[in-house]
């Protein structure tokens, strides 16, 4: 791997993959705490549509993906907010025509052969350095938004009643927290793609959450795990030549696995009866 960073584009990718564990770090707590998990695939998928919008009218991808997907993003945002029962269908709905309108877009693009897998399976390795700073950008505004509404996102993300009691502004909170996450899945997408962004989202967050204190330290413990995963992931697709996102999803899946395998012994084990002096008076010894 260290033979690896001689050439620009393998730094290019390790730097873009360390800020995209950090902005995950960051939002994929704020994601599992709230448990919007479907929602963040439905913003993922829909940002599809942005991808498109963008090659046919031949914006920077950024510009075109980011407006689609914040506009997505608040549509959503408004229905989980007002029409909770029936949240998941029209989640569901918008997540369906997101992808369909990118694709036929991208069919209707003159003149331009779009590479799909490049933007299902993420193509961390093309990442260009003007994308790095623009990266670093939005993981310095998330950052500086997340520490000023530290407290009020954690009263909402626990108990949403008690925040109002306190004053604390949900609605516009939530439509915020909504809006972080619509960018962050823009940035993600170009390191593991739209199929494999809820995985980095989620899986780090979720195997710290259980040994986190507090949200600061989940999302710390975030950060460092999954840029673990990328550097592991990384390693393993530079050594045997495979899918770089896919690569890192698979490292950040089988530790999952591990931790989740581990943690099942360890209770099994703890439930499990002791033979002691209860058994022996049981049995018919004093």
């Amino acid at each position: 791997m260290i033979e690896a960073l001689q050439y620009e584009f393998m730094r290019n990718a390790l730097a873009a993959g360390l800020l995209a564990s950090i902005i995950c770090g960051i939002m994929g707590t704020l994601v599992v705490v709230n448990r919007i998990v479907f929602l963040s695939g439905g913003i993922a998928h829909a940002a599809y549509g942005g991808i498109g919008l963008a090659f046919y009218c031949g914006w920077p991808y950024l510009a075109g993906t980011l407006g689609f997907s914040l506009a997505a993003a608040m549509i959503m945002a408004a229905v989980t907010l007002r029409a909770k029962h029936r949240a998941d269908t029209i989640i569901g709905v918008i997540w369906a025509l997101g992808m369909a309108c990118g694709i036929i877009l991208l069919d209707l693009t003159p003149g331009y052969n779009v590479d799909l897998m490049s933007y299902l399976f993420g193509s961390i390795l093309t990442v260009p350095t003007s994308d790095l700073w623009i990266m670093l950008g939005m993981a310095g505004v998330i950052g500086a938004l997340v520490a000023v509404f530290y407290k009020d996102l954690l009263a909402m993300s626990y108990d949403e009643e008690f925040a109002r009691v306190r004053g604390v502004p949900v609605h516009a909170l939530y439509f915020l927290m909504i809006g972080m996450l619509a960018v962050t899945v823009v940035m993600v997408i170009q390191v593991v793609g739209l199929i494999l962004v809820i995985a980095l989202l989620t899986i780090p967050p979720f195997i710290v959450e259980r040994r986190a204190k507090t949200m600061l330290q989940m999302m710390i413990g975030s950060t460092v795990l999954g840029a673990a995963f990328t550097v592991c992931g990384l390693w393993l697709s530079y050594a045997y030549d495979l899918t770089s996102g896919a690569s890192i999803i698979m490292v950040a899946g089988a530790v999952f696995m591990i931790c989740h395998l581990f943690e099942r012994i360890v209770l099994t084990r703890r439930r499990k009866p002791r033979v002691g002096a209860f058994e022996k008076t049981e049995s018919g010894y004093p």
